[in-house]
This record gives C-alpha cells, sequence and structure tokens, in this order.
C-alpha cells in the first residue's frame, strides 16, 4: 500500500561534531548505487538518471542527499541501507517534515 504522506529526509555532509565529511563525492557515490531503486513506472535510465527515492539535493548552500521513504516499498534493504550508511558514518539526519535533526547514533 502506497504511503499517504511519506516522509523525506537529508542526508548532510557533514558529521554529528561539525566535521566536513570525505571523501567529497560521498554524495555522487550514494546516489549512483542506489539509482535502480524506482517506481515501477519511471522510464529513467538508472545509468544516466538518479532514483526519485535517493538524490543529490543543494540544503543551505550545500549538498545533501534527500531520502524519499517510499524507498521501503520497492526494498526495504535499500532504506535501511542508506540510514545505516548516514549512522555507520556519522553523519547528520535531518527530517524535512519537521525540520528536526535526527541523530542517527539512536
Amino acid at each position: 500500500m502506497p504511503l499517504l504522506n511519506p516522509k523525506q529526509f537529508l542526508i548532510l555532509g557533514i558529521t554529528s561534531n561539525g566535521k566536513v565529511f570525505r571523501p567529497s563525492d560521498w554524495i555522487d557515490r550514494l546516489c549512483g548505487v542506489m539509482s535502480s531503486f524506482r517506481p515501477a513506472d519511471d522510464t529513467g535510465d538508472h545509468r544516466y538518471t538518479h532514483s526519485p527515492y535517493v538524490r543529490p539535493e543543494m540544503f543551505n548552500g550545500e549538498r545533501c542527499v534527500l531520502i524519499d521513504e517510499r524507498l521501503r516499498e520497492i526494498d526495504p534493504r535499500a532504506l535501511d541501507f542508506v540510514f545505516s550508511f548516514a549512522k555507520d558514518n556519522d553523519l547528520v539526519l535531518s527530517n524535512i517534515a519537521d525540520n528536526t535533526n535526527n541523530p542517527t547514533n539512536q
């Protein structure tokens, strides 16, 4: 069953202690790995376009990754992978809907 009001999250390129995350191309790498996770009616070629559920965005002038929880409908493990990536690398994860930072180490 599709989510009526899906949540969206941002993974920011900074760690919880304020350091810039390296390597600098981590956003492109993560979005590239997740590019094949698409809705059934998506006609984009995963070799050339990002998934609508995991894509690069700009937030306050900084690049980040936008995560849409509808990714869970395609493969729950894919959403777990993205959240685990943020947690394992101590990256700041922000819930867009209520604009709160959710420490990924909880």
